[in-house]
């Protein structure tokens, strides 16, 4: 088998098979096999495409190329958690403990942030002393004592997809459905649940800018999970206005806590409430609307920010924090940014906001970078309200003033101010499944 044919192969328009997926993988992993040619095989593959069994092999053999986390020591259905990243999703740190308190075990491994989408993990770390870096047998151990881990990715997951990744990072092929529903969907599976739910944003937050393009991604991962053996469903939700008003590590954890004690945003109950009763339908607890019903009993007995605390106790956090903000600590610097004129918010770009709170140092531009858990911004404005002249729209958070002026030109760009409101679409777009497609 060369290399060669296979490119030859999908130039031409052609399925390349198991095998060859599986050849060219592992000769990749192994160094046999050099970037050029993988380089015009990524190429091939973005212009030509791949069919849903194509997709699959590649995700089932990627997954299998470095650590597969065995989750069956819990007792239980193990439902996982995937959000393809926006600005100011916190869901997770409201879902999971509303899921764990149902009695549905959360065994999450969760990711950084890069670029203008915040980590799950940055932002627990902002948590005075929390530990998200567990061994194995620490994060299995924690689940089955206290129903609930959520802790940074184990190195050697899924090592084709960081390889493939960053190749595709320089040579223009990371906007692919296929390439981008493997990446996701091969950590999903080395990951150890049995049933998978996906969280997929659209909008100008996103990676996805379309519906169209969201759907077709959605479709594609659970076609993949469905192949491979785990029930999979996807929620297509809105992120072309930020969720909630906390944009930053610290002030999202300090906002997801005001959710699990329903004096949150409604837009992140409502978005958190709506992936927790999928994750516990697919657990078995009954219907849909059961269990967005049990969801929202979990927030309203307290039980779901029981689980929360008891989370951040185990991994070494102080759990005080819950009841006393203060113990975050506080930014040096605000700053309020207000409202020219006097109308309506047109529109905030989202990805632009995302953008302003990460040159305030609440994210990273690269791996390397170091990150302020204290600095981001919050909205006391959103898109479709009024504001007056002069009224506060934004305040920003950052220990350093001299990132100021540089984050303000961006929020310039961001917020557009006009004489009415826009028309206002629902937080839920879609819901895809084996079954099919549900736009709302």
């Amino acid at each position: 088998m060369r290399m060669y044919d296979i490119i030859e192969k999908k130039r031409d328009g052609l399925e390349i098979s198991y095998e060859e997926i599986q050849f060219f993988i592992k000769g990749y992993c192994e160094g046999t096999i050099p970037d050029y040619q993988v380089s015009a095989l990524l190429m091939a593959v973005f212009i030509r495409g791949m069919n849903e069994k194509e997709t699959a092999f590649l995700t089932e053999i990627m997954a299998n190329s470095g650590d597969q986390i065995d989750l069956t020591p819990i007792e239980g259905i193990k439902v996982d958690k995937h959000s393809t990243g926006g600005v100011g999703d916190k869901t997770t740190l409201v879902l999971a403990p509303i899921v764990a308190a149902l009695g549905v075990p959360v065994a999450k491994m969760s990711g950084r942030g890069l670029g203008h989408t915040g980590g799950t993990i940055d932002k627990l770390e902002s948590i005075p002393g929390f530990k998200t870096s567990l061994s194995m047998g620490e994060f299995i151990e924690q689940v089955k004592d206290v129903g609930i881990a959520v802790a940074g990715q184990t190195g050697n997951l899924v090592p084709a997809d960081k390889k493939l990744y960053a190749l595709r990072d320089v040579t223009a092929t990371v906007n692919n459905i296929s390439l981008i529903a493997s990446s996701i969907m091969s950590k999903k599976i080395a990951s150890g649940a049995n049933k998978i739910v996906l969280d997929v944003k659209t909008g100008s937050g996103a990676f996805m800018k379309t519906m169209e393009d969201s759907i077709a991604l959605a479709k594609a991962m659970v076609d993949i999970g469905e192949r491979v053996g785990r029930e999979t469903a996807a929620i297509v939700t809105d992120m072309d206005i930020p969720l909630g008003n906390a944009i930053g590590n610290a002030l999202e954890v300090m906002e997801a806590m005001d959710t699990l004690k329903g004096k949150g945003p409604k837009d992140l109950e409502e978005v958190s409430l709506n992936i927790a009763a999928k994750m516990l339908e697919l657990a078995g607890l009954g219907s849909y609307e059961e269990c967005r019903r049990l969801s929202s009993r979990a927030i309203e007995n307290g039980s779901a920010l029981a689980k929360f605390t008891q989370m951040i106790e185990k991994q070494g956090g102080d759990s005080a924090v819950t009841g006393n903000y203060s113990l975050f600590g506080n930014a040096s610097v605000i700053y309020e940014f207000v409202s020219p004129i006097e109308g309506y918010i047109e529109k905030m770009k989202t990805d632009l906001l995302g953008t302003a709170s990460v040159i305030l140092g609440a994210g990273r531009e690269t791996k390397e970078s170091a990150i302020d858990p204290l600095a981001g911004i919050i909205l006391s404005k959103k898109t479709g309200m009024h504001v007056k002249k002069g009224e506060v729209i934004i305040r920003l958070y950052t220990n350093d003033s001299g990132k100021i002026a540089e984050a303000v030109k961006v929020l310039e760009r961001a917020v557009h101010i006009g004489a009415k409101p826009p028309q206002e679409r629902p937080l839920i777009l879609a819901y895809i499944d084996k079954k099919g497609i549900t736009v709302n």
